[in-house]
């Protein structure tokens, strides 16, 4: 069923006001302005289209129940609908990993011709960064995911997160600093190894 574009001309945070309000029509409207940017965003970080699906679901859900929240001089209306499906997509990757049951052969494409040691290393390697980046404070590793699993350059980080250029920048050095410092901490602990 189609749906009227009626709010085409409103600003999105207008449009977060009108969900605010409960406008159902508000809910479409940012859905067509930025479900297909927030599957692809979703989609790059849990490498699963169902998944991703999820995520945008259940991002689009915790808009419209605290749309009233959303605070425009802190943000921009586009940032803070990405950041939620940031954090959701990260949230279900986390889930997963908890709860991961599937055999390790079967989480690769057996046609990369990767031999099971190579698997196994960057399965631990992967892991090893997974750990070291839940370390890092909370806007540094949001910048970081955003621009290696988001695929998203410093110019649209700023954008998206309301946040002037030199800080995303300064962020992510930072970040990329502590990161090294937590990888090396492992290594010297010995702690990127299973039990």
């Amino acid at each position: 069923m189609p749906v009227s574009r009626d709010l085409a001309h409103l600003s999105d945070e207008a449009v977060v006001a009108l969900a605010a309000r409960g406008e159902e029509a508000a809910l479409a409207e940012l859905y067509d302005r930025y479900g297909t940017a927030c599957y692809r965003l979703a989609r790059r970080i849990v490498r699963d289209p169902a998944l991703a699906e999820d995520v945008v679901q259940e991002a689009f859900l915790g808009l419209w129940r605290g749309a009233a929240r959303f605070v425009p001089e802190r943000a921009r209306a586009s940032a803070w609908i990405m950041t939620l499906v940031h954090r959701r997509a990260v949230d279900v990757v986390r889930r997963e990993e908890r709860r991961r049951t599937v055999p390790l052969g079967e989480q690769y494409d057996e046609g990369l011709g990767d031999s099971a040691e190579r698997v196994v290393w960057l399965r631990l390697e992967r892991e090893r960064v997974q750990r070291a980046l839940a370390e890092l404070p909370d806007q540094q590793r949001e910048t970081l995911e955003l621009a290696y699993y988001g695929g998203f350059t410093q110019s649209e980080l700023a954008e998206r997160l309301g946040r002037p250029l030199g800080t995303i920048k300064s962020q992510m050095f930072a970040g990329l600093q502590n990161l090294r410092g937590q990888l090396e901490a492992q290594t010297k602990e010995g702690s990127w190894r299973t039990t």
